[in-house]
């Protein structure tokens, strides 16, 4: 269900964008001539840019929906209190307004998303409420609001509209090279598959770079934990955690990026590997 929704929330952020070209167009006469380098770049942002925005600016909606995030209102028991008091305190030593909290069913985990730093949601899973101490989790929550404070989910934003915006861009200026026709004009056909297979290709070395940045931000994030709250907390957790078979701990895609902890291969991986963390908070503290 939560995959479905994922899809079809795509499906409509590229329909609501094909439908402001369309009104653009049809009612302000703003075309964009896409045969023109200019055009075509201005395109390739509009969409680069337009689809990660929006999904920015949806995030925390679309988290509370797709993951079942119960968002705490009113604390039903002495976890959820503390879990608010723990959030509120490390928020207001981070300098940045109180996240919403919520609680998922769910794997050992926690993740935190928002358009901004002050309108933001710190999830954290059941499973990692039950197999965790109480320092343990707040090395964890301090995790997450470093990852706030820093503004990671907006700087993900950017750099993925501006990957997107490239891969669009050289994927089209290629594509319509390979389907040109000897009188010079150009085959649709064969352009829009020649464009489509690029973008699937480029969109692999795009993704590297991507999952490069957020390994670098997850070692930042820690490192903001360790400031927060000193390295006990999240170092343990993390060594608790790396006990746990990784295939346990992994949030559905959309998220993984987004979570405490990720696995994938090395290139893809969205998160360093739990030793190499451990080692740099180590090698932090002693600096």
């Amino acid at each position: 269900m939560a995959f479905l929704m994922l899809i079809v929330m795509n499906v409509a952020v590229m329909f609501s964008l094909y439908l402001i070209l369309f009104v653009a167009g049809k009612f302000f006469g703003i075309y964009i001539d896409q045969r023109s380098m200019g055009g075509l770049f201005v395109i390739s942002l509009f969409f680069g840019f337009g689809g990660s925005f929006v999904s920015l600016l949806l995030s925390k909606f679309m988290a509370v929906r797709s993951m079942g995030v119960e968002v705490i209102k009113t604390p039903k028991n002495d976890v959820e209190i503390w879990l608010l008091k723990t959030v509120e305190n490390l928020s207001s030593k981070a300098g940045i307004k109180m996240p919403d909290v919520g609680v998922f069913n769910g794997v050992p985990n926690a993740f935190a998303t928002g358009w901004n730093k002050n309108n933001s949601l710190v999830a954290i899973s059941t499973g990692l409420l039950e197999v965790m101490q109480t320092k343990e989790i707040e090395g964890v929550i301090a995790h997450e609001i470093s990852h706030i404070k820093n503004g990671d989910m907006v700087t993900m934003t950017l750099m993925q509209g501006v990957l997107n915006t490239f891969v669009i861009f050289i994927s089209r200026i290629l594509a319509s090279v390979f389907s040109r026709n000897k009188d010079g004009s150009t085959n649709q056909g064969i352009y829009f598959l020649v464009s489509i297979l690029l973008e699937m290709v480029f969109s692999l070395f795009a993704t590297m770079i991507l999952m490069w940045f957020s390994r670098y931000r997850e070692y930042k994030a820690d490192e903001g934990a360790v400031n927060l709250d000193g390295a006990e907390g999240i170092y343990y957790a993390l060594a608790r955690l790396g006990q746990v078979p990784a295939k346990e701990l992994s949030l559905q895609n959309s998220y993984k990026s987004f979570g405490f902890v990720g696995f994938l291969g090395s290139f893809f991986a969205s998160h360093p590997p739990i030793e190499k963390r451990l080692k740099h908070i180590k090698e932090y503290v002693k600096s």
